[in-house]
């Protein structure tokens, strides 16, 4: 079951702060990240302000870019407003904030190894035997797990390389993209893998909600740093 909120999942409160705000905190503490981009519907835009508002948001965050008709467009429109203040040979971090459990160690460990690359994607193995289905009913053929894997966020790409490849697509295209490393692949960038964290769960669902709650609400309890 999906989380079935009303309004979206990154705005939903845990601990009387939202989703979203565990997330920035992460890119905010990093040495790594230089700037931060925030796509966002404007209904948003005070509410998210409120929420992360500190001295080192206010010190990174660069603004808001409009949201698009899917993920990869929102991300086209973030891209297009990063590149007014980067450079082409920067890298940018893509990232949801939806997965709030992001670890400083995994920023700063997906730019080191971004380096000499045109991107980074974090991935965890598949631990269970994986089955492909043409129609969804029935099993078509058995997939070598050793050879799937699932794809994390953040993904690290050069800026300028990155922002080419998704320019390139149709808007059609885009609009079948189903992951942020879908357009530098299909650009024939040079994209390695590295070990994702499995900490670093998306929120989903319903059960995802109450696994990132119990977690926040275990590192506040008396005695815990």
């Amino acid at each position: 079951m999906r989380l079935g909120s009303e309004i979206p999942k990154q705005y939903v409160q845990v601990m009387d702060r939202p989703i979203i705000a565990y997330c920035l905190d992460k890119f905010v503490e990093s040495g790594a990240v230089d700037a931060i981009q925030i796509v966002a519907d404007p209904f948003w835009h005070d509410f998210i302000e409120q929420s992360a508002d500190s001295d080192g948001f206010r010190c990174k965050w660069k603004g808001f870019s409009k949201p698009g008709a899917n993920r990869q467009l929102s991300i086209l429109n973030g891209l297009r407003d990063v590149m007014q203040y980067a450079s082409g040979d920067s890298y940018v971090m893509i990232h949801d904030a939806a997965r709030p459990l992001v670890k400083s160690e995994t920023i700063q460990f997906c730019f080191d190894k971004a380096q000499g690359h045109d991107g980074v994607m974090p991935v965890l193995p598949m631990k269970d035997t994986v089955y492909l289905s043409e129609d969804g009913k029935c099993v078509t053929a058995l997939l070598d797990r050793e050879k799937v894997f699932a794809g994390q966020a953040p993904e690290v790409f050069r800026l300028g390389a990155y922002f080419d490849a998704n320019k390139a697509l149709s808007e059609d295209r885009i609009l079948d993209m189903k992951g942020s490393t879908e357009p530098a692949v299909l650009a024939g960038l040079d994209i390695v893998m590295v070990n994702g964290d499995e900490d670093n769960f998306k929120i989903t669902t319903a059960q995802d909600l109450e696994r990132f709650r119990q977690k926040i609400s275990a590192e506040r309890q008396p005695g815990r740093i």
